[in-house]
């Protein structure tokens, strides 16, 4: 099969982009490096390089060199065959093919390729979406309690991690890759408040404050790690003496939780809650963000907590939630309910309608 049937799907999980040019990758490699090196945040190298591998297992399971085969044709393809199968959002789609986009002018703009970018497509073509209409689905109040309840009540000998993760995540608004990438030592106090500090998306220094319900179940958590009973002198990062970063949320043997486990956990309570929800971290953040704005937080302070550049992202959160509570559908059901309830309902001129 090939990639102009538009039916091909690259793997769930990409093989090492190593394996995918004709050259046994190293060039490839080389190429990626140097590009990625040019981002600051750890976060947007982490993505580039998740999307470009789902690009090149597409490319290497068609036969096609990403180098000096792939043309426009191959991209509609890609996008074809992830719409079809309806394994990305549009917004996934989209975010891939910016990626993709943005590898190949840079090649272009480093003399490393003569070729056009296959990823510039006519705008038109490209994944639409509705910045004003989040996909993702928030949970409601006691969803959110019920969850909160399902990790509390986990048993195994993770059982504290997993409640320590959820609060985090659904208190804070903290995506994925933020909370894997943090460490013990960026936790803190500021002015009496329990805070943690990390890099966030966009490479810009953060902050988020630990309300009594996170720090209760982090508290317990750390407490039971054994990786975290050593004495620990602070050393300047670099300089001898100084040992190995230790990660907030942690496997057993002190390595660091990876993305694909935080998704599997949330999901596996949410089945255990019966959240008819497609549970990922990002409901958490969204939960978070709905459920604040509910609660009377402002949106400014919303906006801050997210770590969001731009108030409209946070407003998209926002709205997702309120407009469905204020969805006409209800105000026609209870209308046309009370209605019923009488003997008929009458037009203005006197005549049942």
């Amino acid at each position: 099969m090939t990639a102009l049937s538009g039916e091909l799907l690259p793997a769930a999980r990409p093989p090492a982009i190593t394996a995918v040019a004709g050259d046994g990758g190293d060039g490839l490699e080389a190429l990626l490096r140097e590009w990625l090196i040019g981002y600051q945040s750890v976060h947007t190298r982490s993505a580039y390089r998740r999307d470009l591998a789902h690009w090149l297992t597409f490319l290497s399971a068609s036969g096609v060199d990403p180098l000096t085969e792939a043309r426009r044709v191959h991209t509609h393809a890609w996008l074809r065959a992830q719409e079809v199968a309806g394994t990305a959002s549009a917004a996934t789609r989209a975010r891939r093919l910016a990626a993709v986009s943005a590898f190949y002018s840079w090649l272009i703009a480093e003399d490393r390729t003569d070729r056009a970018n296959p990823a510039a497509i006519n705008p038109k073509q490209k994944p639409k979406t509705d910045p004003t209409r989040p996909r993702t689905a928030g949970l409601s109040r006691a969803q959110a309690e019920a969850l909160l309840a399902a990790a509390d009540a986990d048993t195994g000998p993770q059982a504290a991690r997993t409640a320590a993760i959820v609060a985090l995540l659904l208190y804070t608004g903290l995506r994925v890759g933020e909370l894997v990438g943090a460490d013990v030592e960026q936790l803190g106090h500021d002015r009496n408040h329990r805070v943690l500090r990390f890099t966030a998306k966009g490479a810009g220094e953060h902050l988020v404050a630990l309300p009594a319900p996170v720090t209760r179940r982090l508290d317990a958590y750390i407490a039971a790690r054994p990786d975290l009973a050593e004495a620990r002198v602070p050393v300047v990062a670099g300089q001898a003496g100084a040992l190995p970063r230790r990660p907030l949320v942690a496997t057993a043997s002190g390595a660091r939780v990876d993305r694909g486990a935080v998704w599997r956990l949330l999901r596996r309570l949410a089945a255990t809650a019966k959240i008819p929800v497609k549970m990922s971290p990002h409901v958490l953040r969204h939960t978070c963000a709905t459920l604040a704005r509910d609660a009377g937080a402002r949106l400014e302070d919303v906006q801050e907590q997210l770590g969001h550049a731009d108030a409209r992202t946070t407003r998209r959160y926002d709205h997702g939630g309120q407009r469905l509570d204020r969805a006409p559908a209800y105000t026609l059901a209870a209308y046309l309910t009370a209605a019923g309830d009488g003997h008929s309902a009458e037009s203005p001129d006197g005549e049942t309608a």
